[in-house]
């Protein structure tokens, strides 16, 4: 098989690098749609908030027989969902948006829902469910954007990664309660 030339020439990639540099990481080779791509971030950080703030509820509601061990995982991914937060926002703005933290329209903005649960197992249920709904589309998101913006697809894997691994945490704590 033959090899492959470099596709741009060093002279090229040069020129361009020196070209609209106040754009930071955001070069002439950026092909997705930034602006839907900062929206679409924006959604996963005010889901990401209202996860955080579910979670911290629930942590703090917490109580009967199994209530310790339940509200240090309840706690545990609390604290996830802000380092995803976190990252999230530091994307948007290396993309040059800005990371929409206001309170106002939170909810229109997130993915999940903010539902308190009563019980224990109603805690449990809600945040598994809010987790499987920014499974779905996180996977959603990281098709969309492929190749175009592999950077922030492999940001969203990996938070995908951790949510999956909240879920799984979930269904057996509930699993668990439940016998």
């Amino acid at each position: 098989m033959a090899e492959q030339p470099f596709v741009t020439d060093i002279q090229t990639l040069r020129t361009r690098a020196r070209q609209h540099i106040e754009q930071g990481a955001v070069t002439p080779g950026y092909r997705a749609h930034r602006e839907t791509v900062i929206r679409l971030l924006n959604e996963a950080l005010a889901t990401e908030i209202v996860c955080v703030l579910r979670y911290k509820r629930h942590y703090f509601m917490a109580s009967g027989i199994n209530a310790q061990s339940v509200a240090q995982e309840f706690l545990q991914h609390a604290n996830e969902e802000q380092t995803h937060a976190d990252q999230i926002a530091q994307r948007i703005v290396q993309l040059g948006g800005a990371p929409n933290f206001s309170p106002d329209g939170l909810m229109t903005r997130s993915h999940s829902e903010y539902i308190e649960g009563a019980t224990l197992l109603d805690m449990i249920k809600e945040d598994l469910v809010a987790e499987r709904i920014a499974i779905d589309s996180y996977r959603e998101m990281v098709n969309y954007f492929g190749n175009e913006d592999p950077t922030t697809r492999r940001l969203m894997e990996g938070i995908l990664a951790m949510e999956e691994e909240h879920a799984d945490d979930l269904a057996s704590l509930l699993e668990e309660l439940g016998s």
